[in-house]
């Protein structure tokens, strides 16, 4: 697919990083003058699946995550996030609301969220090999 523009970043999963993530989709995404709710939107949907990343993907090490943004034709915003980490064994289980494998102390939205604050979503995984998050968010033209 033709980008006008694109940006790609590795960075190890770290928590301190997730927030790193989402301000570089933000400030890549500017470029495409959202709107305060696109931007936010944006940032949360980044920041749920940098955290899946860094919670799930690699929960006793440091791994390597990957952020792909892309601008595409018709004002549509490319993101993929990518991790080699343990995989999902039951995508289909994780995508239901309030199901996590992160204990108490997560909420299992994560998916949700991504997939409600997106125009597409879609994740892909295979166990043992890691994780591909891939959305995409048709901003508003503004006149």
């Amino acid at each position: 697919m033709k980008f006008t523009n694109y940006m790609i970043l590795e960075f190890p999963s770290k928590s301190t990083n997730e927030a790193f993530a989402r301000s570089a989709v933000a400030c890549f995404a500017a470029q495409m003058d959202p709107t305060l709710e696109e931007l936010g939107d944006i940032r949360t949907a980044v920041s749920e699946a940098v955290t899946n990343c860094i919670v799930h993907a690699y929960p006793n090490d440091l791994g390597v995550i990957t952020l792909r943004c892309r601008i595409l034709k018709d004002n549509v915003l490319d993101i993929v996030v990518k991790d080699k980490g343990v995989g999902i064994p039951d995508l289909e289980q994780a995508r239901k609301p309030m199901f996590t494998t992160g204990g108490a102390e997560r909420s299992g939205m994560g998916i949700t969220i991504m997939e409600s604050f997106m125009t597409s979503f879609d994740i892909a995984s295979e166990p043992g090999k890691g994780t591909a998050v891939h959305m995409r968010r048709r901003l508003q033209r503004r006149q």
